[in-house]
């Protein structure tokens, strides 16, 4: 089970402004159709597979009392048919909404780290790899392939593609094999002079050649002539080689965000 509180704690700080406007950048690149902003918390109901898209992200404090508020949140994501999850970052609000959650008898689970790096130019591009530029429902295809997806969660990933609001600084690449299956994908997404790589997958027969770092080298050099200047990334906490590749690329850790959920729901993946 995990605990918060053994997170380094400057992971789990919140008073920096580059890394609240990562947090900001972020939700605005992965925002879904369905949500709904009720006393300061954003609520999604995407049926993907992102636990980010179809779970509350705690943004500002609100009036409610937080019991009351937590009760109709439930209600809510009922009616989506949908699990409570409750996204803790260190920007949630209010202050002390881990603490109040853990009390309350929410679990915690699914640690995620958020990376970071400057962008001082673009990457050569030397990697030989034979990689397109896609369309969004292209690209949910291939990155549902390549994870095996189940088609509901392949349909609202590209929903939510497509009705980003950041698409004319978006780059979609998918690499496929001679056959015309895909080897690997990613994406990036720019606001302002912010980068944020997102979906980044490799075939697993293909995994640990290179492939996912060619990818991303990619994505980064079409980040910088977009006019970005900084990248982010999310990535598990346990996932210690895509963390070895995106620190060989100059990322490190920044801040790092957590899941909630009632001890009485069961987080599944959606089909």
């Amino acid at each position: 089970m995990l605990d918060p509180s053994a997170i380094d704690a400057a992971l789990r700080s919140g008073r920096d402004f580059e890394l609240a406007r990562i947090e900001e950048a972020g939700l605005n690149a992965a925002q879904p159709r369905e949500q709904l902003l009720i006393d300061g918390w954003l609520l999604r109901f995407s049926p993907g597979k992102a636990r980010r898209s179809r779970s509350v992200n705690a943004v500002a404090a609100g009036a409610m009392a937080l019991d009351d508020k937590l009760s109709l949140c439930r209600r809510w994501y009922q009616r989506f048919g949908l699990p409570l999850i409750i996204r803790v970052t260190p920007f949630s609000q209010p202050a002390g909404l881990d603490e109040h959650l853990a009390a309350a008898g929410f679990v915690a689970y699914d640690e995620t780290r958020v990376m970071a790096c400057r962008l001082s130019e673009a990457p050569a591009d030397r990697d030989g790899l034979l990689a397109r530029d896609v369309d969004s429902r292209a690209f949910a295809e291939a990155v549902g392939s390549l994870r095996d997806s189940p088609s509901r969660q392949i349909e609202a990933h590209r929903r939510r593609l497509r009705d980003c609001p950041l698409q004319a600084t978006t780059a979609r690449l998918v690499a496929y094999r001679a056959d015309g299956t895909p080897l690997a994908a990613g994406q990036v997404v720019v606001q302002d002079d912010l980068a944020g790589l997102y979906d980044i997958v490799t075939a697993a027969g293909a995994r640990g050649q290179g492939v996912g770092r060619a990818v991303s080298r990619r994505l980064l050099a079409a980040a910088a002539a977009l006019g970005a200047r900084s990248a982010y990334l999310q990535v598990d906490a346990g996932n210690v080689p895509a963390r070895r590749i995106y620190s060989a690329l100059g990322f490190v850790d920044r801040y790092a965000y957590w899941y909630r959920r009632p001890a009485d729901v069961v987080d599944q993946i959606l089909d």
